[in-house]
């Protein structure tokens, strides 16, 4: 006979005995306990007299197992109260491990199997006494410890140990509440460990798996109980199922609250697309049975059948189809009747949890979660305003923690769900998070592009966004003593940036087309009102470690933000050639110096009038408003943007000239100087851009550019510059009538800029002097006495060291000849002052001077007094040039006229 039928045998005999007699029974088994064992056998343990060290074991095993027959046989009544002070006392005196503050480590299978039938046996001598009265384990918890270590302490290669299988069955009868948890972990950690291709090769050990669940449950048959099982379920497949398996009315409401519906909903439905069919069949029944408890929760009958709920057994064929669409389209389904039967109170948390199942290791259950979020927020969302920002943060952190495409792609939808539902919420939540925005923060906004009514919208309170609050603020420059720097405001600054994201996306295009016109002010004022414009120090930090952490996506500089976020509105809006046009020029650049912006502007202006004529009129209608607004840096914008288009003849065929050229002329009294010049500017070009209409407004242009020349406030003459550049370009078209009764005005003003340090303001005069003699016929003898007065000066300024000057000398010069009265003259500055042609000015000066002294002997003295002057020049070569201008002078002039010339001045230079 084998040693275990003997040994179970010879233990079944003590058993039998207790039932009858337990205190003899014991005290008899006490005797072996006291007796010299190892020495000496008495009674019936004569049997191993003649032992070897290894029966050893089998002794101490026989009599572990005896008292597991005498507790399971004997009275129960009797038996209680022995259990702890003599049957676990004994037991544990003579089995080597730590239990009860004894720790020798035993490697002995039948020894350690013995120890666990036996406290088996114990146990359900507990479990079916405790009727007969009050009884305290104390050492359950000890006893459910030690189960749990030597589930821990088998090989996770093999499933079916004997050791596995006997302790989750003993741990049946051993519950402890307060051990649940570990307990439950450690039995599913058991058939984690092996693939799951034959379940049915460890069929005993699930087996008691589900028993250990069961009671478990039936322990603590409350909500709580439920969720402690449920939060440790297993990720794969049989043991999801093991633990899913909803066997016959587990749980059964009571007057405790389902407060936990959502979150166990949470963590059973993802399953429904597990990998493994049978744990999806398994899923959809316990989500089932938590809607039928939910139902009598609130006081349906048990007898009580939901249509919406019996619906989802129809949905469990769709589960069968190992296909990834109808899977997912069932998951949808299920979600549905989940978000109809769910109550308000629940919604939120069963969203949370939900959430914890994007990390879900099976990919299937992962997006199953992700499909039933939205699902659940399609069908409910719309209840959930005070728990958007709650929502949005969650949805980052998921995508900082999960980095899977389809969890990126459900995260864009859900955001999109969301918006949907609670647009300003949603915007208002996003524009709060960190400058500058992170991936996951872009992807979120990029989400809110996918169509195009709710992009449009979201764009639109982003522009208010941008408009609403003041673009930088002043602050002191505590550095440099005095003055101060303009500070960035947050909020304009991140709805900028939030623009740049939403309209990077290629599916926003449609949206972006509708909102053309007022997106291209509010972006191009917005360059304007950050020109200069610095970070707030904590962004400048926050950028700087951003940026060594890696590349940033672009800079988070205001202006530069701004500009960037300009250019992609324009390709995103159909202007890419507008786009690409600005930067072959270098516009955009030049946009964000503070010395150059106007010019940016310009030539931003000057592609739009070539590429997108259609667009402009609604934009000259946006941008009127703000040519009186509070801020200098957008009055300058907006003008500059007119002055260009009014270079192209796009305006005249928009029919907006007039309203543009009102505009224009009431800027000439604005308190920014730059503007009062970009004005005048705008109101030269109209003579490139239409010059057929300078002769309707002729009078009008001509007098606004006389009052720019006789601006007052302007220190270094730019805006006389400007005033005298373009009437030089309206004189080519304007009627005589209009120019005679200013022509003197002009003359007599325009006279001091012929000397002027600055060479524009040289180059300017004197080319407008030149263009004002054609005009000098109806008036001949009082402009001809101005040619007089400025004749020396230009004949001078042909040695000018500016090339630019030297040629608008000659061109004055060709164009007062005819007006001089002396044909050789002007033949010579016809024939010699050619722009193509070298000049030999000493030749030509000394025959120019032979022609007038011939002509104009009686204006020797007034033209010695006029070179006398340019004797103390700062340049060079005119001071050069005005004694030789003399000499040929008096060389030439007949000794009559020689009494003129006043020696003693001449002689000192004066």
């Amino acid at each position: 006979m084998c040693f275990r039928c003997f040994l179970q045998g010879l233990a079944s005999c003590f058993g039998i005995c207790a039932i009858n007699h337990l205190e003899e029974t014991l005290a008899k088994l006490e005797d072996f306990v006291r007796s010299d064992v190892f020495k000496k056998s008495v009674g019936l343990f004569s049997i191993f007299k003649d032992r070897s060290d290894n029966e050893v074991e089998k002794v101490k095993s026989t009599l572990i197992l005896c008292y597991g027959y005498v507790a399971m046989y004997a009275p129960k009544e009797l038996v209680l109260s022995r259990i702890e002070a003599d049957i676990l006392k004994n037991i544990f005196q003579y089995f080597n491990t730590k239990v009860l503050g004894i720790k020798v480590e035993t490697k002995d299978l039948t020894l350690k199997l013995c120890l666990i039938r036996s406290i088996c046996m114990i146990s359900q001598a507990i479990y079916k006494g405790v009727k007969c009265g009050d009884f305290i384990f104390s050492r359950k918890a000890e006893l459910v410890a030690q189960m749990v270590e030597f589930i821990k302490a088998e090989p996770l290669e093999t499933m079916r140990t004997p050791v596995r299988q006997r302790a989750m069955i003993t741990c049946t009868y051993l519950v402890y509440p307060s051990s649940a948890t570990e307990l439950i972990d450690t039995c599913l950690a058991s058939v984690l460990a092996l693939p799951p291709l034959e379940p049915m090769l460890y069929g005993d050990t699930i087996s008691a798996l589900k028993d250990l669940l069961k009671r478990l449950l039936q322990r603590n048959l409350t909500p709580h109980g439920l969720q402690d099982i449920g939060a440790c379920l297993p990720t794969r497949g049989h043991e999801a199922g093991t633990a899913l398996d909803p066997e016959q009315d587990l749980v059964r409401p009571t007057v405790i609250p389902f407060y936990n519906l959502g979150v166990l909903i949470a963590l059973f439905s993802p399953r429904c697309s597990d990998s493994l069919a049978g744990v999806r069949q398994h899923a959809v029944d316990c989500v089932y049975c938590l809607l039928y408890i939910q139902l009598c929760y609130e006081g349906f009958a048990r007898d009580h059948r939901d249509e919406m709920v019996e619906g989802l057994k129809a949905l469990k064929k769709g589960l069968e189809e190992p296909d990834f669409t109808v899977l997912f389209h069932t998951c949808n389904n299920i979600a549905m009747v989940i978000g109809k039967r769910v109550p308000p109170d629940q919604l939120m948390s069963l969203l949370l949890a939900m959430f914890e199942g994007l990390a879900d290791p099976d990919k299937n259950c992962s997006r199953a979660a992700t499909v039933m979020i939205n699902s659940l927020l399609k069908e409910r969302g719309g209840v959930l305003q005070e728990k958007v920002p709650d929502i949005m943060s969650i949805i980052h952190s998921k995508l900082e923690e999960v980095d899977e495409e389809h969890v990126r792609k459900a995260a864009q939808q859900t955001v999109y769900i969301l918006a949907s539902q609670h647009k300003s919420v949603v915007v208002s939540s996003l524009l709060g998070s960190s400058l500058p925005f992170d991936s996951h923060t872009c992807t979120m906004w990029r989400s809110l592009a996918t169509e195009p009514t709710l992009t449009s919208q979201i764009l639109e309170q982003l522009l208010e966004k941008v408009n609403r609050d003041v673009p930088y603020k002043e602050s002191k420059c505590f550095l440099l003593g005095s003055g101060s720097e303009r500070i960035a405001t947050p909020l304009p600054l991140a709805a900028t940036c939030a623009l740049y994201e939403i309209m990077s996306a290629p599916e926003s295009g449609a949206a972006v087309l509708g909102l053309y016109p007022p997106l291209f002010v509010t972006l191009l004022l917005r360059v304007s009102c950050t020109v200069g414009v610095q970070l707030p120090k904590n962004l400048q930090s926050r950028e700087r470690r951003s940026s060594s952490h890696g590349p940033a996506p672009r800079s988070l500089h205001p202006c530069s933000c701004a500009v960037e976020t300009l250019k992609v509105m324009l390709a995103r809006g159909g202007s890419e050639e507008v786009a690409r046009a600005v930067g072959n020029a270098g516009g955009w650049e030049l946009m964000v110096s503070p010395e150059r912006h106007h010019d940016g502007i310009a030539v931003l202006a000057g592609a739009m009038a070539r590429h997108a004529g259609p667009r402009l009129p609604l934009i000259v209608k946006n941008l009127v408003p703000t040519l009186s607004g509070v801020f200098d840096s957008q009055r300058i914008t907006t003008t500059a943007f007119f002055a260009e288009l009014l270079n192209s003849n796009v305006v005249n065929d928009l029919i907006l000239l007039e309203t543009m050229m009102d505009n224009m002329t009431g800027r000439q009294k604005d308190t920014c100087l730059l503007v009062r010049m970009l004005a005048l500017r705008g109101l030269g070009n109209i003579a490139s851009g239409s010059p057929e209409k300078v002769r309707k407004h002729g009078a009008k242009l001509l007098a606004s550019m006389v009052n720019g020349m006789d601006d007052k406030d302007d220190p270094h003459n730019l805006v006389a510059l400007e005033a005298m550049s373009s009437l030089s370009k309206l004189l080519d078209h304007v009627e005589e009538r209009d120019i005679q009764s200013m022509l003197l005005h002009i003359a007599i003003r325009i006279r001091p800029f012929f000397d002027s340090e600055q060479p524009d303001l040289r180059q300017s005069s004197i080319v407008l002097f030149g263009k004002l003699t054609k005009f000098s016929e109806g008036n001949c003898e009082v402009f001809f006495e101005q040619i007089l007065n400025g004749l020396v000066t230009l004949l001078l300024h042909l040695q000018d060291p500016k090339p630019e000057v030297v040629k608008a000398c000659k061109f004055a010069l060709r164009m007062c000849g005819p007006n001089m009265g002396c044909e050789g003259l002007c033949d010579m500055f016809l024939n010699h002052l050619r722009e193509d042609r070298s000049l030999h000015y000493g030749e030509f000066m000394n025959n120019v001077c032979k022609h007038l002294m011939q002509s104009y002997p009686e204006m020797l003295n007034r033209l010695i007094l006029t070179n006398l002057f340019y004797f103390k020049s700062n340049w060079v070569d005119i001071r050069a040039a005005a004694p030789m201008f003399i000499g040929f002078l008096v060389l030439h002039v007949d000794e009559d006229h020689c009494q003129q010339v006043d020696l003693d001045q001449l002689i000192s230079g004066e």
